[in-house]
């Protein structure tokens, strides 16, 4: 199809291509000549396990015909409408959408191009809906890498380009059970009693930042890279009556646990809690286009009914991706994706628990559906981690290049080893991630102090 042969594609994409996330000489990209279902080849036909679903978003996995079919079709009948138009697939995804939303109550849809400007569309509506400008968020938090989103994001990734960022974000800490910073001296404390405390904590940076100049809670309902920090029992249920009380939007940050990762369409279903917004990329398409979404309530659109909502997009609602959408959605309902990925996250937990029985470098690991994490530790006692604060060691670049050699793809994030494959992966192929894991482990336990 392209005249490129593949011995070169390394080459030429690192004289030509400036790199995301990465100091530009010391980028080595593996080139990937095709994907299926679980699994990837780089140009020498070496086999990677996808461990992390690309960047967290092809959940149906890799090469699903149907979807591609339906780009194809759509791009022959009718590649490009303009913002102001409409057309089948708008109206058909539009509806997909709004029905496989929390309770079916977020009726109202705008299509982005991905996660960052779907949470900066969302910041909008809430600040236009409110006429409030503060925006709370939490500190182990990513939304994103355009400006506002950047600014919401809690982690190292926005002091970089500080202060250049969109002013009015307030940050809060997460409830984060292992590194608890309220429980460091009392870790056995109830969880009844932990969420309280979370809870208790922001309630006052509401009242401290004043709740009239409060547009919007944006939260990831469970938080991603940043330690898939899964809600304890009531927390979300109580940011959700903390909004109500003091009439705050509650936005749920859907990107990355959307779409089946939790076992549920969407995280906030796991605690029957419906935000006022929500916003998706990644798993709305799995990444066979680029789209995110934002779903909102009916009552926060109507208040656009009579004023302008003042932004937009060249490729809003881009057909072909809507295509793309549809039949993502449609093969996730078909192929029983939702309900494959709660069966198999008992299996997911089972075999993390047993990692962490089996290796002292193995201070917690979490999970819920396909959502995992292992994090890694110096020392049990004080959870000294591998890693420094957004920083890496040789120890986990030594546990990463073990991997990668023996073909398992998987992100790694400071002292941190994310599990997140395509929802379709059964235990057999799991088992065979676990398989490295167990051994690349190894390297971390050398350096465990006794």
């Amino acid at each position: 199809m392209f005249d490129l042969p593949d011995d070169e594609i390394l080459s030429l994409s690192k004289e030509h291509v400036f790199w995301t996330w990465s100091a530009q000489a010391k980028v080595n990209p593996i080139p990937v000549k095709r994907a299926k279902g679980v699994y990837f080849w780089d140009v020498d036909d070496k086999r990677y396990l996808d461990f992390n679903s690309m960047t967290m978003c092809v959940n149906i996995g890799h090469g699903d015909e149907r979807v591609i079919e339906a780009m194809v079709e759509q791009a022959r009948a009718l590649p490009y409408t303009a913002p102001g138009m409409t057309n089948k697939v708008r109206a058909l995804a539009s509806k997909l959408v709004a029905e496989v939303s929390p309770g079916g109550q977020l009726t109202k849809v705008l299509f982005t191009l991905g996660g960052a400007d779907a949470n900066e569309n969302a910041i909008k509506l809430a600040r236009g809906y409110t006429g409030r400008y503060k925006i709370l968020a939490r500190y182990r938090s990513y939304h994103g890498a355009s400006a506002g989103a950047m600014a919401a994001t809690g982690d190292p990734r926005r002091v970089a380009w500080e202060p250049m960022l969109m002013p009015g974000v307030v940050h809060f800490l997460d409830p984060y059970r292992y590194r608890s910073t309220f429980h460091r001296t009392n870790p056995d404390i109830s969880e009844a009693e932990f969420t309280r405390d979370y809870l208790n904590h922001l309630e006052e940076i509401i009242q401290y930042e004043g709740p009239e100049t409060i547009a919007a809670l944006l939260i990831e309902s469970v938080t991603g890279t940043n330690g898939i920090l899964i809600p304890p029992d009531g927390y979300m249920q109580g940011v959700r009556a903390l909004c109500d009380k003091y009439g705050i939007v509650m936005i749920a940050d859907e990107v990355m646990s959307g779409f089946g990762r939790t076992g549920k369409w969407f995280a906030v279903d796991n605690w029957n809690v419906v935000p006022d917004i929500m916003t998706m990329a990644k798993g709305l398409t799995s990444a066979y286009a680029p789209l995110g979404a934002v779903a909102m309530k009916p009552q926060i659109a109507a208040h656009f009914d009579e004023i302008a909502y003042k932004s937009g997009l060249t490729y809003t609602s881009h057909p072909i991706s809507l295509a793309a959408a549809i039949a993502n959605i449609n093969v996730m309902k078909q192929d029983h994706l939702i309900e494959h990925a709660a069966a198999m996250g008992p299996v997911l937990k089972r075999m993390l628990t047993d990692l962490g029985e089996d290796h002292p470098s193995v201070g917690d690991v979490r999970s819920i559906g396909l959502f995992g994490i292992i994090e890694l530790v110096k020392d049990r006692k004080t959870k000294e981690p591998m890693a420094p604060w957004n920083g890496s060691s040789p120890e986990m670049a030594a546990f990463k290049k073990y991997c990668f050699d023996h073909g398992l793809y998987l992100d790694i994030h400071w002292h941190t080893a994310l599990i997140i494959p395509p929802l379709i992966i059964t235990e057999e192929q799991l088992k065979e991630g676990f398989d490295v894991l167990d051994e690349a482990l190894k390297i971390t336990d050398k350096v465990v102090k006794p």
